[in-house]
């Protein structure tokens, strides 16, 4: 048997002709950029995710750029970021004229600890930047306090939690603002970059509307030193196709999390947390291995694909070799074990069997 990691043309079969036809329709309206395709899926984003901003941009990095950047705080401000998260969080501090401050995650559930963030905290910090990571919601609960404590803005990194919940409340609704990513591989993918913030927060959105279209709030007229960052009409239509079914295929993610987390049973596997299962939504499905290229290898040969979420810090990049005299020790025990097994909505049940025997045996 042979399982990819991760076929983008299978999980879009589905919605094959669907799609033709909403890019024909999209093409022959004859606006591409900033027209009522983006504003439908603006809408419906904003209402999926219980906020009542969202703004469309080019990709899930200027999403969490144009957030910071419209907050408008003073340059080399600090801004506490996940030290194990991926580096387009900690890039977007930086291109926003930030200094990012790195914390260490939980080692069992690879979220930001939030007890390590008040000991970051100095008269520099002005925000926080958590990352749902995997598709788990950080425990904002406890953040949250934190930030009112201090009188800091706290924002999320959604790019891998499109549709997890926390206390009820989705993700992108849990704090001053969100940054998602579409990117195809997402659980809400688009047919290339694609992104998008949402906020309750009406002026900050207003500023992010302008930023996103070179500063202009009016045709040719720019109050702010803005950026070239939008959301394209082709791409809002495709995702309007595939928002309404969203639900639908995390629950599916669900279903196999579950059997991963009920039949894997190999104690040289670590297995992620079950304590909120049915909020997660799954983007990944990760695993620690003290000896990781054996056991891909071993996977491998049996046919089945595994990837690494991430293999290399940010602080061990040679893009932050300022950062290179850290130490994060369970921030560098995750990026050396971990492995990210096959989950998504073209896998059978007989293929997610077989990867289940084939891990056990291992």
């Amino acid at each position: 048997m042979k399982i990819p990691f991760l076929s983008l043309k299978a999980t879009n079969q589905i919605y094959e002709k669907q799609i033709s036809e909403i890019v024909v329709q999209t093409i022959n309206s004859g606006w591409y950029i900033l027209g009522e395709r983006l504003q439908s899926f603006e809408s419906a984003f904003a209402q999926y995710c219980g906020v009542k901003h969202c703004i469309g941009v080019a990709n899930g990095l200027d999403a969490l750029v144009l957030l910071l950047k419209a907050s408008d705080f003073p340059a080399n401000s600090e801004v506490i970021v996940p030290a194990n998260s991926f580096i387009a969080t900690i890039l977007a501090v930086s291109n926003a004229n930030l200094s990012p401050i790195l914390v260490e995650p939980f080692l069992d559930n690879y979220l930001i600890d939030y007890q390590a963030i008040e000991k970051a905290i100095t008269p520099k910090t002005k925000a926080i930047l958590v990352t749902h990571l995997y598709g788990k919601c950080c425990d904002m609960g406890k953040i949250n306090t934190i930030v009112q404590k201090y009188q800091l803005k706290v924002f999320e990194d959604a790019a891998q939690a499109h549709g997890a919940t926390y206390m009820g409340m989705k993700a992108g609704n849990l704090s001053d603002g969100a940054g998602f990513s579409f990117y195809p591989s997402k659980n809400l993918g688009a047919m290339g970059d694609a992104g998008a913030i949402t906020t309750n927060d009406d002026a900050l959105a207003e500023r992010i509307k302008a930023l996103r279209n070179y500063g202009s709030q009016q045709k040719y007229v720019f109050d702010y030193q803005g950026f070239n960052s939008r959301l394209d009409d082709i791409q809002a239509a495709i995702l309007s196709i595939k928002l309404p079914h969203l639900d639908t295929e995390n629950q599916y993610r669900r279903s196999i999390a579950k059997r991963y987390l009920s039949e894997i049973n190999n104690p040289k596997i670590t297995l992620p947390p079950t304590d909120s299962v049915d909020e997660d939504s799954w983007h990944l499905f990760v695993v620690r291995v003290s000896e990781r290229d054996s056991f891909r290898a071993f996977l491998n040969e049996k046919g089945i694909g595994t990837d690494i979420h991430y293999p290399v810090p940010p602080h061990q990049q040679l893009a932050y070799k300022e950062f290179s005299h850290l130490s994060l020790p369970i921030t560098e025990k995750i990026h050396r074990e971990i492995v990210s097994l096959p989950l998504n909505t073209a896998l059978t049940d007989e293929e997610v069997a077989y990867i289940i025997d084939s891990i056990n045996k291992y």
